[in-house]
């Protein structure tokens, strides 16, 4: 049996967690490439016009994963470290099951709806049940599977340290969610910028998590939302260690319509651009904007 994995969502929170999981429990699994225009126009013609550009791309790489494995490994998660996701994570499951009800595609997924940590655990080993492996091997396969994401996460926290001490270049916090600003379409070409302009990106995404919840309370009280919670707490942790923000978001995306402006007015003091990537092609314009942005920051620095 063969898993299929969308590259796209929560692939690019969980990667080590989902690809090592699988590798012990001796699973055989395909990962769709890396977004391209093919995938991106897969996305595009199969769902409606108000999905966000998220969600276009897993049901891309869904269309592309067809015919080439056995299942799709699609998960449904409500809750993360006690807080609420996003809705697309919620129906995501159902959301692909009836997209693609008349092509005989078979899901594999774990369910997380409950706001208790250990539910994670439960549900991974419900669904590795499902996958006939043993009770000692399912409890073995997800202790190893995080404690290798914990390891990816320490380690990407640590060299974002070791970047915003040793580095003298403009350093400019770019806030985005990890399924976009680690998209190749989404977030690679803006990375990309921010370094040919001689800037360093530092990717808000990268910092502890815990830590950045925690400080995301000293911001706001009842932002129910997990992953903008993380950015809102790395913009608290980084606020006067870096020169600049941008907050890169995707269209249509409702939670971060409202979570960034609350930001721009929380945080007047630091200057503070928004880029919204949709599903049209080129960078042109953008990658002025990003130019303009950065001439005003070095000016300021000037003038300090």
């Amino acid at each position: 049996m063969k898993i299929g994995i969308p590259r796209a969502l929560l692939y690019f929170k969980n990667e080590k967690f989902w690809t090592t999981y699988f590798d012990e429990i001796g699973a055989e699994y395909i990962i769709s490439p890396e977004t391209n225009k093919e995938i991106l126009t897969r996305g595009e013609n199969i769902a409606i016009d108000e999905t966000c550009l998220p969600t276009k791309l897993l049901l891309g790489h869904v269309d592309w994963l067809i015919g080439k494995c056995d299942y799709i490994f699609i998960p449904r998660v409500a809750y993360h470290r006690g807080y609420e996701m996003c809705t697309k994570f919620l129906s995501q499951t159902d959301l692909v099951q009836n997209t693609f009800r008349d092509r005989n595609v078979k899901l594999l997924f774990y369910n997380v709806g409950d706001k208790k940590i250990y539910r994670e655990r439960k549900a991974v080993m419900k669904m590795g049940k499902f996958l006939k492996v043993k009770r000692s091997q399912r409890k073995y396969a997800y202790m190893m599977a995080k404690q290798a994401q914990q390891y990816f996460e320490m380690f990407r926290d640590q060299n974002q340290e070791k970047i915003l001490e040793e580095s003298r270049k403009t350093k400019l916090l770019l806030v985005a969610h990890s399924y976009n600003v680690g998209d190749k379409y989404v977030g690679e070409p803006v990375i990309n910028m921010i370094k040919e302009m001689g800037c360093e990106p530092i990717i808000a995404e990268y910092l502890d998590e815990m830590k950045c919840i925690r400080a995301s309370h000293e911001v706001s009280k009842n932002m129910p939302w997990a992953y903008n919670r993380h950015l809102l707490g790395a913009i608290q942790l980084l606020k006067d260690r870096v020169d600049g923000i941008i907050l890169l978001t995707t269209f249509p995306c409702g939670t971060d319509s409202m979570v960034n402006e609350f930001i721009v007015r929380k945080f007047k003091d630091k200057p503070i651009m928004t880029l919204t990537v949709d599903s049209q092609d080129g960078y042109a314009g953008m990658e002025t904007r990003v130019e303009s942005f950065v001439d005003i920051i070095n000016l300021r620095k000037e003038q300090l």
